[in-house]
C-alpha cells in the first residue's frame, strides 16, 4: 500500500473541512436568507415605517423660507441627531411623515398642522420632546395650559423675533400681550424695575409652571422656587430673609404680599397703603390683639395718629434678633 507523505495528508483535512460550511452557504442562499447591508455589525435594521419619511431637505424644495428660518434655530439640531431615528430628525419630527404629502402636496392627512390643531393637542405634541427639561417638569401645574394658552402663542419655531427661546416678542412685551393689569402696574411711581430691564417676569415667574399654587387674601401665581413667594424675593431682597429669633408673623404666614403689592404701585415701597399706620392695623386691632388701642393713647400724648408712624418705634419690622416687638 503506498504510503501518503505529510503535505498530501494536510490537503484532504482542508478540504474535507470545507465542504460542509460550502454547502450551508449555498443552502441559505437558496433559501433567501442572504444578509443584508442593513444587517451588518454597526448598523441599526431599518424600519418598514421610516419609508415614510423623506427628510427636511425634500421639505425645503417647497418650503423655502420656513426651512431657511427654521435652519437658523435650535431645532436644526434634531437633523444631526439620529438616535431616535427619522421620526426625530428635522421637518418631521414635529409635523409627521411627509412622505404622502410629497407625492400630492393637496395630501395632508398624515401631517400634524399646528394652527389647525387645539391648544392641548399642541402642548402635547412639543411636550414630547421638552417634558423632560427642568422648566416644563410642572406643565400640567400651569395656568397657561388650563386657560388654553398653547406653546405656539408665546414660541414660533419658524418666525421667533426675540434672540432667545424661539419667542414671538421679547420680554416683557410678550406678557403684556395678556397680563394687561401687571402692565398697568409697572407702569406705577413704585414698581420693579421690568420696563426698564433690569429683571424679567420670568426671573419670578416660571410660566411652564410650579408645583403649586398658594391662595389667601391675594394669588401667586406659578412663582419660582415656593408657594407664597418668599424665597423669590429674597433672590434679591436677601437682608428681609433672616433667619431671624423673632420673626414677624405675617411674614412668615402669608409672605411679602400681605404688604407690598409685587409688581408697583403708587405708595412708596409698593406699600399696600399710603399711611403705614393703617397697613399695621389690617392686624393689630382690639379685635385680634391689645396694640391697637394702647397704640393710640400713647400717640394721643404725642401727636396725632396722622402725624405718627409704627415704623417709628418698630424699625426692625420683618424681623429681629434682640426684641419680639422688632424695636432696635
Amino acid at each position: 500500500m503506498r504510503r501518503l507523505n505529510i503535505g498530501t495528508i494536510i490537503f484532504l483535512f482542508v478540504v474535507i473541512s470545507l465542504v460542509p460550511l460550502t454547502f450551508v452557504r449555498s443552502a441559505a442562499g437558496a433559501a433567501g436568507d442572504t444578509p443584508s447591508a442593513a444587517a451588518q455589525p454597526g448598523q441599526a435594521a431599518a424600519s418598514p415605517a421610516d419609508s415614510e419619511y423623506v427628510g427636511a431637505e425634500r421639505c425645503k424644495t417647497c418650503h423655502q423660507e420656513n426651512y431657511d428660518s427654521w435652519s437658523k434655530s435650535v431645532h436644526f439640531r434634531t437633523t444631526l441627531d439620529t438616535r431616535g431615528g427619522p421620526s426625530k430628525q428635522g421637518c418631521e419630527a414635529c409635523h409627521g411623515a411627509g412622505a404622502s404629502h410629497a407625492a400630492d402636496p393637496s395630501d395632508k392627512s398624515k401631517l400634524f398642522l399646528f394652527k389647525k390643531a387645539s391648544a392641548g393637542e399642541v402642548n402635547a405634541r412639543c411636550l414630547t420632546c421638552h417634558a423632560s427639561g427642568p422648566t416644563h417638569l410642572n406643565s400640567p401645574n400651569s395656568f397657561h395650559r388650563q386657560n388654553d394658552v398653547s406653546c405656539i402663542d408665546c414660541h414660533s419655531p419658524h418666525h421667533a423675533t426675540a434672540k432667545e427661546f424661539l419667542l414671538v416678542k421679547e420680554q416683557p412685551a410678550l406678557c403684556y400681550s395678556c397680563h394687561l393689569q401687571q402692565k398697568s402696574q409697572f407702569n406705577m411711581p413704585e414698581h420693579h424695575r421690568v420696563n426698564e430691564g433690569l429683571i424679567q417676569c420670568t426671573d419670578c415667574h416660571n410660566q411652564h409652571g410650579t408645583g403649586g399654587v398658594w391662595e389667601s387674601d391675594h394669588l401667586v401665581r406659578q412663582v419660582r422656587t415656593s408657594d407664597s413667594g418668599d424665597v423669590v424675593c429674597f433672590k434679591c431682597h436677601a437682608d428681609k430673609q433672616g433667619p431671624f429669633v423673632f420673626q414677624h408673623a405675617s411674614v412668615r404666614v402669608e409672605g411679602c404680599a400681605s404688604c407690598h403689592i409685587p409688581h408697583g404701585g403708587a405708595n412708596p415701597h409698593m406699600l399696600k397703603y399710603s399711611n403705614v399706620n393703617l397697613l399695621c392695623l389690617q392686624c393689630h386691632t382690639s379685635a385680634a390683639l391689645p396694640h391697637g388701642p394702647v397704640m393710640d393713647k400713647v400717640m394721643d400724648a404725642q401727636q396725632s395718629t396722622q402725624q405718627q408712624a409704627c415704623t417709628l418705634c418698630h424699625t426692625q419690622i420683618h424681623g429681629s434678633n434682640f426684641s419680639n416687638y422688632f424695636f432696635r
